[in-house]
């Protein structure tokens, strides 16, 4: 397994890593069983980077992965978020230092480990500077109880005013062949910064994998309400598949993995986390890190999210990215 850094504190981690929200929620009728035995194939495979958040059920993804991880905890890097209050409509965050410590403690807890590796603000709350986020967060670490700081969905500036507080060491954005406005100012403020990037839903929330029926979800499927799953413009984008699933037919390989070769091949600072809950997605998402493009394969893909059609999220979600 090929590992990389993530900014300049010395975490390193497995070059792909495991999303684990939709384990829980979000995607679909959950199967715990098979979502354990995911997690332990993933870490037979070596990835070692764990995804979770206290939203993410809410609350039960969390317990599921402290579950998985009983009796193999050494040497795995478990990630969580905190930020976002549980059950509000329209959704709200919450970056006050008292719920950046009640929930880490919380999330202690449900996962029974005694750390947190990396320990991110979910959504950056605009009515609490982030300078007092990010020091109550600094206050974790100062006391054991988290090991390395990240945020997500911020902006250059909001990444600058953090990690002149305290060193931020990974940000996680979406980032995907149909979701690249990461690129224009926060990729290169994080570069310049030395923090590392972990892309959310670079398969697109599985619809760059050709294997999603946009018109088929679960009634319980938040991809429902997603711009780009609906009508219109899932039709449109169904042209960005064909042209992933051409790619794949020229190299052997499925749409899947083109799709996160692409990612990974955008700096050795990448560490994609594509999320499943089946052994046999993640044996193939896996296998994208033996999958090498070559360059007029990545032009053709390069050119891909200029293409898309639709917003990623709703605006009520799109009003607490920050761009």
């Amino acid at each position: 397994m090929e590992h990389r850094k993530l900014g300049l504190q010395g975490l390193t981690v497995s070059a792909m890593g495991l999303g684990c929200m939709g384990m829980s929620s979000a995607y679909g009728t959950a199967d715990e069983r098979e979502a354990i035995a995911t997690i332990h194939r993933a870490l037979d495979l070596g990835v070692n980077f764990l995804d979770t958040a206290e939203v993410y059920g809410p609350y039960t993804n969390e317990q599921l992965v402290g579950r998985a991880l009983r009796g193999r905890r050494a040497g795995v890097v478990v990630a969580t978020k905190f930020g976002f209050r549980v059950g509000a409509r329209p959704p709200g965050v919450d970056g006050s230092p008292e719920n950046v410590r009640r929930v880490a403690e919380e999330s202690l807890a449900r996962l029974g480990i005694d750390t947190i590796d990396l320990y991110y603000q979910h959504r950056r709350d605009r009515s609490v500077p982030i300078e007092e986020t990010v020091g109550a967060m600094k206050e974790l670490v100062d006391e054991g109880k988290v090991r390395f700081l990240g945020l997500s969905e911020v902006s250059a500036e909001t990444l600058r005013r953090a990690n002149a507080v305290y060193p931020i060491t990974a940000l996680q954005s979406e980032y995907s062949l149909w979701e690249r406005r990461v690129e224009r100012e926060i990729l290169p403020a994080a570069r310049e910064l030395g923090i590392g990037l972990v892309p959310y839903s670079p398969l697109g929330r599985g619809f760059l994998t050709g294997a999603v029926n946009a018109g088929a979800l679960e009634e319980n499927d938040a991809r429902r309400n997603h711009p780009r799953f609906s009508g219109e413009n899932a039709r449109s984008n169904e042209a960005i598949v064909a042209v992933v699933r051409k790619v794949g037919q020229e190299c052997g390989a499925t749409p899947a993995q083109v799709a996160l070769a692409w990612v990974l091949a955008r700096g050795n600072d990448v560490v994609p986390i594509p999320g499943t809950k089946r052994v046999r997605y993640i044996e193939e998402n896996v296998a994208a890190l033996d999958l090498h493009l070559t360059d007029g394969q990545l032009a053709q893909l390069d050119g891909l999210a200029q293409r898309t059609a639709g917003e990623r999220y709703t605006p009520e979600m799109m009003e607490l990215v920050e761009q």
